[in-house]
């Protein structure tokens, strides 16, 4: 079962503010920053994949977004030329600080999975080359979020400094072909800037939410909700990476519709399969050009979990609808926990409430998981 600990460490990422020490056009969080990473991440692995011929160990990369995330969140906003230095003087002290922070939310009930976050940080031998790609990501959803807020801070006097070193960061990664894609600034970044718009998509557009949540931040929380249920099932790894990029991707067509809320979906008969063939219409037009032929496939089974000849994965499905729906109720749950309601969200909150209150979803009691917030 997935602790109420580290699902509430998940959504504290969204309170976290990035560059809060520079003027910003808007509001750029920590959970925004690593879903993006995590985008990127796969863009870089499919290429070193596809041409490099790498052995990707796609849950070695899944695992490590995860472990990278929840130590950042532990440590917060830390400045980062000072969590590096940190990092390079202090690493075991600060690493065995946090293990003994996330202890009560894992130790228990993600035992294995405690131990391979313990064996990431500790060892650095392991997880080489996801690790490679994962901080080239880092670096990469970094530099994307400087060129927004870089025409506001030129009279900062460090700023060409902090231009400097990421650029000198990501120059340390060039022999990753997906950075030469990105730096190249075609296609493969235009995939990139495309998908980070969905930053600025905001949940809950009818209604005021403590704290904001945008489309891409909720993408990653439903997939790594999934996956810690893939974990709980004992999913093999196919099974689990379909899972883990399923819930990810599953939201990726609203960054060319923006988010049509379900009561308006199910408002008129015929509507939701007249969205969906809009939505697949405007992939083709907008998205899948951006994306090299031989992935294409993949990122259309992960936002429709379905393959090439209809057919799906009903476990895949029923998670992913299962932790999509538990992470809106979150959304709502938190904010009302916050002093904030309103009508859609009352609304919400009972309803996805009632429908999962007594549900067991392949072993799982979501029941309980709705419970915790409830």
């Amino acid at each position: 079962m997935v602790s109420e600990g580290l699902i509430t460490l998940f959504f504290e990422a969204a309170f976290i503010r990035r560059w809060n020490d520079h003027i910003c056009p808007v509001i750029l969080t920590e959970l925004d920053k690593q879903a993006h990473k995590v985008l990127i991440a796969y863009v870089l692995a499919k290429f070193e994949h596809s041409q490099h011929q790498k052995n990707i160990q796609w849950i070695n990369l899944i695992e490590g977004a995860m472990f990278e995330f929840l130590h950042r969140v532990t440590l917060t906003d830390i400045k980062p030329q000072v969590f590096h230095r940190m990092m390079r003087q202090k690493g075991d002290q600060l690493n065995s600080w946090v293990f003994e922070k996330l202890a009560p939310f894992m130790a228990q009930n993600h035992t294995q999975l405690f131990e391979r976050f313990k064996t990431y940080f500790n060892q650095s031998s392991s997880y080489p080359d996801e690790k490679k790609i994962l901080q080239a990501s880092h670096y990469l959803a970094t530099q994307w979020e400087f060129k927004l807020l870089y025409p506001y801070n030129q009279f900062k006097y460090t700023i060409e400094k902090t231009r400097e070193e990421i650029e000198d960061q990501i120059e340390d990664h060039m022999d990753l072909l997906g950075v030469q894609k990105i730096l190249l600034g075609k296609k493969t970044a235009r995939l990139i800037g495309f998908c980070g718009e969905l930053r600025f998509q905001k949940r809950w557009t009818m209604s005021p939410q403590l704290p904001e949540t945008s489309v891409l931040g909720h993408m990653l929380i439903v997939s790594m909700l999934a996956y810690l249920c893939a974990l709980h099932i004992d999913a093999d790894d196919c099974l689990k990476k379909d899972i883990y990029y399923g819930g990810f991707f599953h939201d990726l067509p609203e960054v060319l519709t923006r988010d049509i809320i379900s009561p308006v979906k199910t408002s008129v008969e015929g509507l939701r399969n007249i969205i969906a063939d809009m939505e697949n219409a405007m992939l083709a037009e907008h998205i899948m050009p951006l994306i090299p032929i031989d992935w294409q496939d993949e990122i259309l089974y992960y936002i429709h979990l379905k393959d090439s000849n209809n057919n799906e994965k009903p476990i895949a499905s029923q998670l992913i609808e299962a932790c999509d729906h538990f992470a809106a109720y979150i959304e709502a749950a938190f904010s009302y926990q916050h002093g904030i309601t309103s009508r859609h969200l009352a609304d919400a909150r009972k309803t996805l409430y009632d429908k999962y209150c007594t549900k067991t979803i392949c072993n799982i009691d979501f029941g309980q998981m709705f419970g915790y917030f409830s």
